[in-house]
């Protein structure tokens, strides 16, 4: 950064328009700079490739002055990071989800990062309080039922739902997290007194909390047996840097960054849940050769995807590791998975088209660790016996089961009608395959 240009005052003519090259780059023109952003003190912008203009404003030694007083105490690669981080979020969230997009929240000032600290009586990683200055995360929750019922499933981080099993995880404001933190050490101050970790997200729905080691950066979620510190981490421990420079990164950050990659690449998608919309986890595609790398290694992306195509009829199925239900007994891991079924174009069988088939029963074998540990058949699915019509949209269904130890699957197949039950053309047929968890 050329310092001496900045410091250079521009010539009377040029007072009202100042270009100035690889001074500053985009990040530093943000809106969401907080306690005064460069466009309440200098106007109007304008970019051309990396020329900053500065229009109906001063001199573009008060705009780096400005920004220097809001994030000169970062390093520049770190705030670059974290504001592309939220710009792309931001744009993902208003083309695909503006509900959730109005629930996001101003930066907070360094004043406010600071007053934090000091209730909490520890410091926070760099890389967490770089975030919440350009986003106070969601609108918290309150007392009010009725408010918090209408963002309830708007959650940034997304969730899952199985029959009464209902989690949406939303990321906390600072306030928020202050006073869920407050009340976790008073809850379970045996267990984690002494410790330097804060409550980042929660779900309204069913009980689901993320926690963050200010201590070393390592994120982790809460299982059924938190009360007594069951925690799991959620990012691969040697991707965290928690050393205060330009290549720190702490779980927070690696873990929405990884979160923004799946929205944009497709692997999880929004979905309806009753008449709302949602972020759902159950992967929508298989991940990427570079993150199945470490994908077992990321909890809450633990997932996988399988799917299957014979006789006309496509079947797709997800598993998602739930570590906060806890099952019964003997029932250490329990997954949700979801199976979606359809006919793209016609169901065939023998070399005949059949203008619809109907779902009749289905048999599934569930393994742990290659031990059969229960074998299911029954009729129909979650007591529904859909009818697919080709070109319609996917029959959608979620379920549940325990495993005693991990890897495990479910292994099946559903048996199908041509035409419906009630007036089959056909006889009855089977689509098979397995569900890896």
């Amino acid at each position: 950064m050329v310092i001496e240009a900045v410091a250079a005052e521009p010539e009377p003519e040029q007072a009202n328009k100042v270009a100035v090259e690889d001074l500053l780059p985009e990040f530093t023109m943000a809106d969401e700079a907080p306690e005064r952003s460069l466009a309440a003190g200098m106007g109007q912008y304008e970019f051309v490739g990396r020329k900053a203009l500065v229009v109906e404003g001063v001199c573009f030694q008060v705009a780096y002055k400005v920004w220097l007083e809001s994030f000169g105490m970062y390093p520049l690669p770190m705030v670059k990071r974290v504001k592309q981080f939220w710009t792309s979020m931001k744009t993902w969230l208003s083309e695909n989800f503006p509900e959730a997009y109005r629930t996001l929240c101003k930066g907070v000032s360094e004043a406010q990062l600071k007053s934090a600290e000091d209730d909490l009586g520890f410091k926070l990683p760099m890389p967490t309080k770089l975030l919440y200055r350009f986003c106070n995360a969601q609108l918290p929750f309150s007392e009010d039922h009725d408010a918090n019922k209408s963002i309830s499933t708007h959650g940034l981080i997304g969730g899952y739902a199985f029959y009464d099993h209902w989690v949406n995880v939303h990321l906390s404001p600072l306030e928020q997290i202050v006073e869920e933190t407050k009340d976790f050490y008073r809850e379970f101050h045996d267990v984690f007194h002494g410790r330097k970790f804060i409550v980042v997200a929660t779900s309204w729905f069913r009980p689901k909390t993320f926690l963050l080691d200010c201590s070393n950066g390592e994120l982790y979620v809460g299982t059924y047996n938190l009360t007594i510190g069951g925690m799991l981490p959620c990012v691969p421990k040697a991707l965290i840097k928690p050393a205060e420079n330009d290549l720190a990164q702490d779980g927070l950050l690696l873990w929405l960054e990884e979160l923004l990659r799946r929205l944009q690449n497709g692997m999880i998608k929004t979905r309806m849940l009753m008449t709302s919309r949602y972020i759902s986890l159950y992967p929508e595609a298989p991940p990427s050769w570079m993150i199945s790398k470490w994908h077992y290694k990321w909890h809450y992306f633990s997932s996988i995807t399988f799917g299957f195509f014979t006789n006309g009829i496509k079947v797709r199925s997800s598993a998602v590791f739930v570590p906060e239900h806890p099952g019964g007994p003997g029932e250490k891991f329990m997954f949700t998975y979801s199976i979606r079924m359809s006919v793209p174009e016609a169901c065939m069988l023998g070399g005949v088209y059949y203008s619809s088939c109907q779902l009749c029963s289905r048999h599934w074998t569930i393994r742990s660790c290659d031990r059969v540990v229960s074998d299911v058949s029954g009729g129909g699915v979650i007591g529904q016996y859909p009818v697919l019509l080709p070109g319609e949209d996917e029959f959608v269904y979620e379920s549940c089961t325990p495993l005693p130890k991990v890897p495990g699957s479910v292994e099946g197949s559903f048996s199908f009608v041509p035409g419906k039950s009630i007036r089959p053309e056909g006889k009855p047929f089977e689509d098979g395959g397995t569900v890896p968890s």
